[in-house]
């Protein structure tokens, strides 16, 4: 994960996901255990009934509020004496029109989705910037940064402002702690299952003909946790398989008759 990971035999390094007990985040959670990490993950609610077996430690916290974010990275800095790596996992956003959002919802998803992961960073900064071997932050963006969809304006407006924000500390917190960014595209996950009425049709409009898989975003970030990216911070990567197929070629397939 870190470069402690191989410099001191039988160091395990300590993980922190935020959001980190459903969808990606699960998965970003498992890659980091599996990898021989102590994991940590947050979130306001638990993760559902029957599937703790072998998760990684929950601890409760609401990331919006500075002061739970206090208390959770005390928490895991008492247990585990340090923090390696941190993974900024949590936000999300329905649709909402511009035309009509309330300034209140505006303001509440601007504060998931930015506000939050610099609370998190903040504090976890502090706590990396003291120990031997400092540490790695990890965004977790989104294509609608650059590729904004409709009806999502706050949302991607405040994943525009992760990028620059992760650029911003990069600079500011090196070279003791990197922090980079990670921006997927489409997840096959519940939501998106739920969310899109064909998997299959949306999956011919991206290049590698269809969506990630959670676990391969997820190695992603340990790899930019990892000996293998010390050279790389203030970086923003897109997992989005190539992006989108421009609609005008895409109308031009459909047109011809081809659709593959």
């Amino acid at each position: 994960m870190t470069t402690k990971t191989n410099s001191i035999e039988g160091y395990r390094p300590v993980v922190l996901v935020t959001g980190g007990a459903r969808g990606l985040g699960a998965a970003i959670a498992q890659a980091f255990t599996s990898g021989g990490a102590d994991v940590v993950v947050c979130g306001r609610t638990p993760p559902p009934p029957g599937t703790d077996h072998g998760a990684p430690l929950f601890l409760p916290c609401d990331v919006r509020r500075p002061d739970q974010v206090d208390v959770l990275i005390g928490q895991v800095v008492e247990r585990y004496g340090h923090l390696d790596v941190v993974v900024n996992n949590a936000g999300g956003s329905g649709n909402a029109e511009s035309a009509s959002i309330s300034p209140k919802s505006f303001a509440k998803i601007v504060e998931l989705n930015l506000l939050a992961p610099f609370y998190v960073a903040q504090r976890a900064n502090q706590v990396m910037q003291s120990q031997t071997g400092g540490g790695v932050i990890i965004n977790v963006g989104s294509v609608a940064a650059l590729r904004p969809p409709p009806g999502t304006a706050a949302y991607n407006a405040s994943k525009a402002g992760l990028i620059v924000l992760t650029q911003s500390l990069a600079i500011e917190w090196a070279p003791a702690v990197r922090v980079n960014c990670v921006s997927p595209g489409l997840i096959k996950t519940i939501d998106a299952q739920d969310r899109y009425s064909s998997i299959d049709s949306v999956a011919r409009t991206i290049p590698v003909g269809r969506l990630a898989e959670p676990a391969e975003v997820a190695a992603v970030c340990t790899m930019l946790a990892s000996p293998a990216a010390s050279y790389v911070t203030g970086a923003n990567i897109f997992v989005d398989g190539g992006g989108e197929i421009p609609s005008f070629l895409y109308e031009m397939q459909r047109a011809e008759g081809r659709d593959d």
